[in-house]
């Protein structure tokens, strides 16, 4: 849909140079292509992504569809995204959020932060993927499809097992009622029939209503949906008074710079995040010196130097001397 969207776009604009120029300019070749993305760049002003955006969506129509040979594209201008340092809350802001998320949604945030799970890795949790003698939580099949562990808390346990209990419940009344098949990955299903049906393979955070499965025709209690979370956050720093662009990806940021400042590894933390290079983890000592006592700037000890020499005595001052403690 993205893709169609572009394409409509660029071919809007080569309708409007046409008609701006009274020759025919209704060219599909590589130079228009170019010229378009320029006009995003320069005209328009759109963000790097954006540009980048679009030209993946032409290219693949030039390519795939029009069946047009754009020749060699190496050199056409691409827009390169500028160095962005992540949003992170302080520990105190963390502090001051959480209260204002109740219920389930509350339980969700404090593993998210916690463990510094992706939303959606936090929705997907199954059962058996809590380790409670370990306090471990195992992330399956995540971005890259990778498989991971990270921190449980401890502080969530209890309220985890609690939760745990009223899923279980609202499990064996679906298997009463005839469902409470739960979908599994790959072909598992196909290799083991019944084994959805399993506690070990329920969801944590599992949906409040049944649905269809398209793809099967089962009726099953999906999981939840990350709106909901992404929503309470929203509220919750909104109430809070937080002067940040805060998200629940933020609490993700906040989990890495914490521990960072708690003298964590760094090759720990890209464990714990699941980043393929430690670079990618690297970002996060660019903001941990933000929450560091800054040093103090030449401007302040200079009024501070002026302020001492005021209060000095004239015998001080002819004689160079200056009271105890004022160059401290």
């Amino acid at each position: 849909q993205t893709y169609l969207e572009w394409i409509n776009r660029f071919f809007q604009y080569l309708a409007s140079r046409e008609d701006s120029s009274g020759t025919d300019s209704f060219l599909l070749d590589r130079k228009s292509m170019t010229d378009y993305l320029s006009f995003l760049a320069v005209n328009k002003r759109v963000s790097a992504s954006t540009q980048n955006q679009a030209f993946n969506a032409l290219l693949f129509a030039f390519r795939e569809v029009l069946r047009v040979d754009l020749g060699d594209i190496s050199g056409a201008v691409r827009a390169k995204r500028g160095f962005h340092l992540p949003v992170v809350l302080s520990v105190e802001e963390v502090k001051l959020l959480l209260p204002h998320i109740k219920g389930t949604a509350r339980l969700m945030v404090e593993l998210i932060y916690g463990g510094g799970l992706r939303v959606s890795e936090c929705c997907r949790l199954r059962v058996k993927d809590i380790d409670f003698t370990s306090n471990l939580l195992f992330v399956r099949q995540a971005k890259g499809g990778k498989d991971r562990s990270t921190l449980l808390p401890e502080s969530v346990k209890p309220s985890l097992a609690t939760h745990l209990e009223r899923v279980r419940a609202l499990h064996q009344a679906d298997l009463a009622a005839g469902h409470g098949d739960a979908e599994l990955p790959g072909a598992l299903a196909r290799k083991y029939p019944n084994a959805g049906k399993e506690w070990c393979w329920q969801y944590v955070f599992p949906s409040r209503t049944l649905s269809v499965d398209p793809r099967c025709g089962k009726i099953r209690r999906h999981h939840v949906s990350d709106a909901s979370i992404q929503a309470a956050v929203r509220d919750a720093v909104r109430n809070a008074g937080i002067a940040k662009p805060a998200s629940v990806h933020t609490l993700r940021h906040s989990f890495a710079t914490h521990l960072l400042l708690r003298g964590v590894d760094i090759r720990q933390i890209q464990e714990y995040l699941g980043h393929s290079s430690v670079e990618t983890t690297m970002i996060y000592t660019h903001v941990v010196k933000d929450f560091r006592t800054a040093p103090q700037s030449p401007l302040d000890a200079l009024a501070h130097a002026s302020t001492t020499y005021a209060l000095q005595t004239p015998s001080e001052k002819s004689r160079g001397q200056t009271s105890p403690g004022a160059w401290k």
